[in-house]
């Protein structure tokens, strides 16, 4: 009889995780075992109902060599108690810590997980389902966060509410600008600003864990928004970050050498994914821990959506390039979820997709070398200049410029025509559209630019300062009015009539990589008669704060040379002719 004959027959074994992610495990005496294997898928089945009554279906993952056998590995998801109380639930961490009480074939087993442990928390979910979708306007949960008086400054503001109402008639299509005349000074409102879904959803959702899990320890994986003063009063909640946008992380006590957050999170604790998204590499570690992930995960849909797109690329062949800052939150989880099915690169803007293409042009190998220095930290390991640049498919960071990345695509397809002739316009994928660009960031800016081509004395775009949808906005105000465009926080950046406190957004240059506030003068030295300000507000900018700016500006008239709010407003609602003016 030979060898082979001789090999005892593989065996199928279902891993089956709780939503905490924690896996289920059977006590063999002093060892812990897998409790659910078999022949065959059936037999291995049969026993998982045994023990759960509700569970995903089986999804096989790996095969592995064990304890002489060879295993075919299977996961789902289960929910409820297990019937059998033999069976009992173990972290991933807290079992790999004891490897004294694995049986042999468990043992060997876990070791075969970590690359597919960011899966495990999604198995209730096909792969074109979203993990977050957005709730529909009669299903927000507005009162959540507005049941204290600083919570309502911030979030509420009767004057956006009825702009909205009167310039709003789609969510995805800007209208007419809505102008409100206080009399010595005219504001200039776009149709659409402040708040998108996503950013309504993760507020929502931050706010209704903290008030559902009191006594628990809750935590964000990293800032909710680009928002300070939403994650301020999140953080006066009780709400704890574990590290920064920048992924340095915090400690327990603020200071430098003490204990990190990450290192004292339990199975009991609460993490929420932001609007951003994650790493693969951040999920992994709290699946690890027994975290429950995806009840709490706030990923946009639309950044989720990037996601898919560059998944679609990479199985037809396409090398992803992804127009995005390398270190934005929201491209390095599109960077770590792309890199699993495709080469990865990022470019920055259109000047680095240039020094791109002289690399694509080029068949010098001497030039072609020098594009792990002039990439370094932005290509998937392994990334080949040579095979990995034939096909190329674009997606963005949701929140930056349609134009620019239309741009980019263009220029690309116009180096690769030149390089491989007609047919290298097929070589670049992507449309250049709005198929992976956020329409909250589009319509925003679409209803900004059609109140730009109104006369204007100022423009002031509200929003935090490491919020990139904000900063787009910003750049198309200065393109139109130069340095009478002002990117502020809140109210308390207008100093005075004449000055303004300006936000500088980081520059690429060495002499100044920081970014900083300046004060700038306010209007300019001619204006005469009544002044004309254009407001608007970043996705992460509440409604509150845009309101706050507008009395401050108020405030620094005489106020019996103003209209009152109440006339502005009365007019605005029924006046059909003051969208217009």
């Amino acid at each position: 009889m030979s060898a082979a004959s001789q090999s005892p027959p593989s065996l199928v074994c279902i891993l089956a995780f709780n939503g905490s992610n924690q896996l289920a495990v059977r006590r063999l005496g002093s060892k812990a075992g897998l409790p659910f294997t078999g022949t065959d898928l059936t037999m291995a089945t049969a026993r998982l109902k045994g023990a759960f009554n509700s569970h995903t279906p089986p999804a096989e993952y790996f095969s592995a060599d064990a304890n002489g056998r060879t295993y075919r590995v299977f996961f789902v998801q289960v929910h409820g108690t297990a019937c059998d109380r033999e069976i009992v639930f173990y972290s991933i961490e807290s079992l790999q810590a004891q490897s004294a009480m694995l049986g042999p074939s468990l043992g060997v087993l876990l070791d075969r997980l970590e690359p597919h442990l960011n899966g495990i928390p999604y198995l209730h979910l096909g792969e074109n389902d979203f993990i977050n979708k957005f709730r529909p306007e009669k299903e927000r949960n507005t009162a959540i966060y507005t049941q204290d008086p600083a919570a309502s400054a911030l979030y509420q503001s009767q004057l956006c509410a009825v702009i909205k109402t009167h310039a709003r008639h789609h969510e995805r299509s800007a209208t007419a600008p809505v102008r409100l005349d206080f009399g010595p000074v005219s504001y200039l409102i776009p149709s659409h600003f402040g708040f998108c879904l996503g950013v309504k959803n993760a507020i929502e959702s931050a706010y209704e864990t903290l008030t559902e899990n009191p006594g628990r320890r809750v935590f964000m994986l990293s800032e909710l928004i680009h928002n300070p003063f939403v994650n301020e009063d999140l953080h006066r909640r009780g709400l704890r970050y574990l590290q920064t946008d920048k992924g340095i992380p915090s400690t327990l006590d603020g200071t430098p050498g003490s204990p990190e957050l990450w290192d004292t999170l339990t199975a009991d604790d609460i993490v929420i994914i932001p609007a951003f998204g994650a790493t693969d590499e951040d999920k992994a570690r709290l699946v690890r821990k027994g975290i429950a992930v995806s009840q709490h995960d706030a990923t946009c849909m639309l950044v989720e959506k990037v996601w898919k797109a560059a998944r679609s690329y990479g199985r037809e062949g396409y090398t992803v390039i992804i127009h995005g800052k390398a270190e934005h939150e929201e491209t390095k989880a599109t960077f770590s979820n792309t890199r699993r099915y495709a080469p990865a690169l990022i470019v920055r803007d259109l000047d680095e997709t240039k020094r791109l293409c002289d690399i694509i042009r080029s068949n010098d190998p001497a030039e072609r070398a020098g594009f792990p220095t002039l990439f370094a930290g932005k290509f998937t390991p392994g990334f080949d200049v040579d095979r990995h640049l034939e096909r190329i498919a674009v997606v963005n960071q949701t929140t930056l410029l349609m134009n620019e990345t239309r741009a980019i695509i263009a220029l690309l397809r116009e180096v690769y025509v030149t390089r491989f002739g007609e047919s290298g316009a097929s070589r670049v994928g992507g449309s250049g559209r709005s198929d992976t660009l956020c329409y909250a960031t589009q319509v925003n800016q679409d209803a900004l630019s059609r109140a730009l081509a109104e006369p204007l004395d100022a423009a002031f775009v509200i929003g935090g300062k490491n919020s990139s949808n904000t900063f787009q906005l910003y750049r198309l105000c200065e393109q139109s009015l130069g340095d009478r465009a002002y990117f502020i926080q809140s109210e308390a950046n207008i100093l005075s009539r004449d000055t303004v406190q300006h936000y500088v957004f980081p520059s690429l240059q060495a002499d100044r990589p920081q970014g900083h506030m300046v004060e700038r003068k306010l209007w300019s030295v001619g204006s005469r008669g009544p002044l004309r300000a254009l407001i608007t507000g970043g996705a992460s900018c509440p409604d509150g704060i845009i309101q706050q700016v507008i009395a401050r500006i108020n405030g620094l008239f005489p106020a019996p040379s103003l209209r009152s709010m109440g006339d502005v407003l009365a007019a605005l609602a029924t006046d059909p002719a003051a969208p217009s003016g």
